[in-house]
């Protein structure tokens, strides 16, 4: 940005080149998109993020709901899971036949997954059923939903910056392949008169 300053003060100097001027301004158009488009493009993003998933939040509260599980026993195969959530150790999920009631009142049995403090014969735990009475997950809250619209908003954000800062470099690499052969062809028209007696060498 300096440097293109620096060529914008110089444009009426002799030495300045017509691709110096082109770079300078090819780099305050990348600013102004980047100071201008990118936070638009994040807060865009965001704000269609942010309400598809407001909708997910109320379509998945009203198909999805809570009940009270009972362990019967230990699931035949028993696997320990990690809980991607919970990173302690007493955290870790284990598997287990248990019992419930699902919101129309149909008792299903099945094996659903458990924290280890609850995974002995009796123990309670909650669990989220669908209409089918089916044991899903617990539905996303607006907290959740919010994150996630604000990490999509910078997502896109960054890669707006991230593909002008992309245009940016390749018309200056271009620029310069352009001023390199024009530099040869100069120094391609001055070889002749190297070494000759008088032609300044």
């Amino acid at each position: 940005m300096r440097t293109a300053v620096a060529v914008w003060r110089r444009r009426h100097s002799p030495l300045c080149r017509t691709t110096d001027l082109v770079e300078a301004w090819v780099t305050f158009a990348a600013v102004l998109l980047i100071a201008l488009a990118a936070p638009a493009v994040g807060w865009l993003c965001g704000t269609l993020t942010r309400a598809a998933l407001q909708e997910s939040v109320r379509v998945q509260h009203e198909q999805r709901h809570p009940t009270t599980a009972v362990v019967v026993r230990a699931a035949p195969e028993r696997a320990v899971i990690p809980d991607p959530e919970m990173a302690s150790e007493r955290a870790t999920r284990t598997q287990v036949v248990a019992k419930w009631t699902a919101y129309d009142g149909t008792r299903h049995t099945g094996t659903v997954t458990t924290t280890r403090r609850t995974g002995r014969p009796g123990d309670r735990f909650q669990v989220w059923t669908n209409e089918q009475g089916q044991v899903v997950g617990r539905p996303m809250d607006n907290t959740t939903a919010s994150t996630h619209a604000a990490i999509a908003g910078l997502g896109a954000a960054a890669a707006t910056v991230a593909l002008f800062e992309g245009a940016r470099r390749l018309v200056v690499w271009r620029l310069m392949l352009r001023r390199y052969a024009r530099l040869d062809q100069a120094w391609a028209k001055a070889g002749p008169d190297w070494g000759r007696t008088g032609a300044g060498s």
